[in-house]
């Protein structure tokens, strides 16, 4: 399997991309391919000890930045490393893309570059949020803020196929994010969405509230876009909020210092269940090859571990699902490239 990784993308390129992507050559049955400035590559490869047989370099003279417009840049930027990542892929050249660059820019590329499945709408961004039951999908967190009741049924499908193939949840419990839980709350959208879900292949358990999500009440979160970018940026907030308050309440003196001794352990398991860098990257569910968008500011490790998540995807069959899926409840299969 060959894996390509935007080596350019994310706050801290090339080295934490390149450090990431040797311990998953090393680790992992699998080729990387590490596109952008070809010398920078190869200066970083040259510090550290790599299996120089999984490790390829493809050279692209241009970078993406966080600043570019999402569809001027992959127009113009013809020679960046998303752009040539993602036509890489597109010629079956690699099996899935990393990427931790400009989330529009990639957004925008795996749509005209890569396509959509065929009979899905609208491709939507993905990530796992860690609960009290360990993990769901937020489907959709950004990449479509106005959404029709066909979207939210799609959205449904697709996270409940990824989450039984890559997660290995037997059958997942899809919810649909609504202001109460009873049949009848909502707009006109969330109301004909819910009725679409229920009559869906999948486990839909109705209306959930955004108070339940921590909980674990679902593991499947279908909403739009808009809705889901509060809900992730929120979740980002209380997070930090909480990691900062229960450090200065156990360094404030020596007593509380020794009581985060006595529970150092819990506090240590703790923290490893909500680090979001274990469950790797935000898959783009609904494009027509595996494309996986990582945080900006991750470093090595979230790298490594969005590497191995793409190679379960692809391995797992996740798209062929979907396709399935899709055309048997009611998507016109037709192909289709952005």
């Amino acid at each position: 399997m060959r894996i390509i990784v935007d080596a350019m993308g994310g706050d801290h390129a090339p080295k934490e991309v390149i450090l990431g992507s040797i311990q998953a050559a090393r680790e992992l049955d699998a080729e990387i391919i590490l596109t952008g400035k070809k010398e920078i590559i190869e200066a970083q490869l040259k510090k550290e000890e790599y299996p120089a047989d999984k490790v390829h370099v493809i050279n692209a003279d241009e970078i993406i930045t966080n600043e570019d417009i999402p569809t001027r840049a992959i127009k113009v930027k013809k020679d960046s490393s998303m752009v040539v990542g993602l036509k890489m892929l597109k010629r079956k050249e690699g099996d899935a893309f990393v990427s931790a660059g400009n989330t529009g820019a990639l957004l925008t590329g795996s749509l005209l570059l890569v396509g959509r499945i065929k009979g899905v709408d609208r491709p939507a961004l993905t990530p796992l949020l860690p609960t009290e039951k360990g993990c769901a999908l937020l489907i959709d967190a950004g990449a479509n803020t106005n959404c029709r009741p066909e979207n939210l049924l799609q959205f449904g499908i697709m996270g409940s196929t990824y989450m039984k193939n890559v997660v290995g949840i037997k059958n997942p419990r899809v919810g649909l994010v609504n202001v109460g839980s009873e049949e009848g709350k909502g707009n006109d959208v969330i109301k004909a969405a819910f009725s679409l879900l229920k009559d869906a292949p999948i486990s839909f358990i109705g209306n959930i509230e955004a108070r339940e999500i921590p909980a674990g009440a679902v593991d499947v979160i279908v909403c739009d876009g808009f809705v889901g970018n509060v809900i992730l940026k929120l979740m980002e907030g209380m997070g930090l909020m909480f990691y900062s308050n229960v450090k200065e309440i156990f360094t404030k003196n020596i007593f509380t210092y020794l009581a985060a001794l006595m529970v150092k352990s819990g506090l240590k398991n703790f923290n490893k269940k909500m680090d979001y860098t274990e469950y790797g990257g935000a898959p783009l569910l609904g494009i027509d090859g595996v494309v996986i968008k990582v945080h900006g500011s991750s470093k090595a490790k979230s790298f490594y571990y969005a590497i191995k998540q793409a190679k379960k995807f692809v391995e797992t069959g996740v798209i062929d699902e979907i396709r399935s899926y899709v055309c048997r409840t009611g998507g016109d299969c037709v192909e289709s490239n952005g």
